[in-house]
């Protein structure tokens, strides 16, 4: 579905991406892994336009999108769960989750309220609270759930657990082990090793901009010392 080849992004005369490669495919849960810095932010929002590229290719389902702004990018079916949530604080649940809410691939099963409202049962009850009165773990579900009422094609989580309980943790990741069995397809960055070799089909490593290796969670989990130099503290 996604595909990113030689991808370089820089912010004025920094360049943080140095020939990025991805893909991504139908039904499949990737994980961008990484130290703080390394470049997983930009590159997830060098997908979604964000921020401008100065080379490469990203393609979505054969589509270039390097070129296209960033609504046109998310009509194409991505849609991104950005780091830190970024619900509209000002907005009810029930208007966060409408505000964008569109079926432009016409699914015969589409994301609506009452599928969002049984991944996370907590958000009824809170439905007609503002953003900014939900806990950080009710925005995060929130914060999904706006997502997937665009019923996108491919989901991108940046760090969907990051500041989060254990409990409220368990219970994010416990959604996206039921999206995977739905058959939807997410690219993801968070820390959570074990969580993420649980689920995830396959990982990329990142350092410095570029990725230093991919393979799959049990190659991962049965590599320590990889797991200490690249993704150690």
């Amino acid at each position: 579905m996604l595909e990113i080849n030689g991808l370089e992004t820089a912010y004025g005369q920094s360049q943080v991406l140095f020939g990025m490669e991805l893909n991504v495919g139908k039904g499949e849960v990737v994980t961008l892994l990484g130290r703080n810095g390394m470049g997983k932010t930009t590159t997830l929002h060098s997908v979604m336009g964000l921020v401008p590229s100065r080379s490469g290719n990203i393609r979505f389902q054969g589509q270039e999108l390097r070129e296209l702004p960033s609504y046109q990018i998310a009509k194409t079916g991505l849609s991104l769960v950005p780091e830190g949530r970024q619900i509209f604080p000002n907005l009810t649940v029930l208007e966060n989750l409408v505000a964008t809410a569109s079926n432009r691939s016409q699914s015969e099963n589409p994301w609506n309220l009452d599928r969002v409202f049984d991944l996370f049962p907590r958000l009824p009850n809170r439905i007609h609270h503002m953003g900014n009165q939900l806990s950080g773990g009710e925005q995060q579900m929130l914060a999904i759930g706006r997502a997937l009422m665009t019923n996108p094609k491919l989901l991108i989580l940046d760090e969907a657990t990051e500041g989060l309980a254990p409990l409220i943790r368990n219970e994010i990741w416990n959604c996206v082990s039921n999206l995977k069995s739905a058959g939807q397809s997410i690219l993801l960055v968070d820390k959570n090793i074990d969580a993420l070799t649980r689920i995830a089909d396959r990982h990329y490593i990142i350092e410095k901009g570029k990725v230093v290796w991919d393979g799959t969670s049990s190659e991962l989990q049965g590599d320590q010392d990889l797991q200490h130099r690249f993704l150690g503290v």
